[in-house]
């Protein structure tokens, strides 16, 4: 009889392990695809994808140390436990110190293997990534960098780093990097980064600017060929830019919008390159809007962000997503109320568009830090175990767009996800700043 009570014990306890672990497959198989747009949408395995996510630029700089990967999991972990689903990051490291491409094709195979950590180390979190392929301006090499390797080599007619965008040798340079990238096998998990449903979106280039030609058909023309390229190494993975939104010469009246000044990008013309699968902004108010109020920098960013919202629904027809943002602690009269102030403004927008038809599909805030990293406070740091209003700020708002990509694939679709939303100025957890601390 024992031994009968063993066997059925044993029995049940197999059956119960089996249970919990086909449950535990199937939820994570529900992570497992590919995020995909379905019209002005993100979708992930049919349903709809709404996110909030953030910034790190630093992973694979610090994970190239391997004492040093403990910040990465730290971060992961922190972010997932606040509902954070989406993490951009460079995939770029251009000359200098601990550089991931020391010479034009030439790696530091510790540096990617620190970018394989990364990767590994999202999945194991449930993160996606934004992976960015260079930078434009001269942190971690940038187009500077490139330009400056060409006249290395020897090549005539580099006047300047806006150059990047036309010279054949510093074009083919970049397409080197991107295929080294895309096609690279991940030492720790051995799937191709380009099959790897872990990395979201490829990202052309952080902000790219070009003071040559302030009419965006320079940078628009660089897009089209590296889109086309990007597409034909990795057709599984959404590409966007990695622009801030300016508007340029293609509907020159809504340059009004602008903070006062171009940088030769054109957001309309480039957004509407069929490649390129959803658009992107940054905001960055105290900097483009400098010594100006509160509220002035509160009334740009609500213009800002529905200029751009309404332009992705109706025109581009894909989603749109804010890829930068934030408020500086080095700004004069800083404090967090101000901050956290700033976040539920930008939340509560996200949310309201996303609610009000979609299109609007998430934010990334700039950025997130493991404890002990003061050296890489650029200002905007986060740490979320040491701003626990913030971090409140930041669940509540994960919390909010999960919550509606539920509601937007249930049966009352129309009364949420329509033209006629009701209640559209009103966030689920009211995002109040005072309402989350811990």
């Amino acid at each position: 009889m024992a031994f009968f009570s063993r066997a059925i014990s044993s029995f049940f306890a197999v059956l119960l392990l089996a249970i919990v672990t086909e449950a535990r497959n199937i939820e994570n198989s529900k992570n497992v695809g590919f995020v995909r747009t379905r019209g002005a949408h993100f979708v992930l395995n049919g349903s709809p994808f709404l996110f909030n996510g953030f910034n790190s630029y630093w992973l694979m700089h610090v994970a190239a140390e391997p004492t040093e990967r403990y910040k990465v999991s730290e971060v992961f972990k922190e972010a997932s436990a606040a509902g954070l689903s989406v993490c951009r990051t460079w995939a770029f490291s251009d000359g200098g110190d601990a550089a991931l491409q020391i010479s034009p094709g030439v790696y530091d195979e510790r540096v990617l293997q620190g970018l394989d950590f990364v990767i590994s180390e999202a999945r194991k979190y449930g993160i996606r990534l934004i992976l960015s392929f260079v930078n434009n301006y001269k942190d971690f090499g940038g187009r500077s960098q490139y330009a400056q390797w060409a006249k290395n080599a020897g090549i005539q007619n580099i006047n300047s780093e806006d150059d990047f965008y036309t010279h054949p040798v510093l074009k083919d340079y970049y397409k080197n990097h991107v295929k080294k990238i895309v096609t690279r096998v991940n030492t720790m998990t051995r799937i191709a980064y380009r099959d790897d449903s872990t990395i979201m979106a490829w990202e052309l280039i952080n902000e790219p600017r070009c003071n040559a030609d302030y009419s965006g058909k320079t940078v628009n023309g660089w897009v089209q060929e590296m889109a086309s390229f990007v597409k034909s190494l990795d057709n599984k993975h959404l590409l966007e830019i990695g622009m801030e939104g300016f508007y340029g010469d293609s509907m020159p009246e809504k340059k009004q919008i602008n903070p006062g000044f171009q940088v030769g990008t054109d957001f309309i013309s480039s957004h509407l390159i069929k490649e390129i699968d959803f658009a992107t902004i940054h905001a960055y108010t105290d900097q483009w809007l400098s010594g100006q109020s509160d509220d002035a920098q509160a009334t740009f960013m609500q213009r800002w962000m529905t200029s751009h919202w309404q332009d992705s629904r109706t025109i581009l027809k894909k989603p749109l997503v804010l890829a930068e943002f934030g408020k500086s602690s080095k700004d004069p009269g800083y404090n967090q109320n101000a901050r956290d102030t700033f976040m539920s403004l930008v939340y509560r927008n996200v949310y309201n568009f996303a609610k009000a038809g979609g299109t609007m599909g998430g934010s990334l805030v700039w950025q997130l830090v493991a404890q002990g990293m003061d050296n890489f406070d650029d200002g905007y740091s986060i740490m979320l175990a040491q701003n626990p209003s913030t971090a409140g700020l930041i669940s509540g708002q994960s919390h909010a767009m999960t919550t509606l990509a539920h509601l937007v694939n249930s049966p009352n679709l129309g009364q949420v996800h329509g033209r006629h939303t009701q209640g559209v100025g009103h966030h689920p957890l009211g995002m109040g700043h005072h309402r989350f601390g811990r």
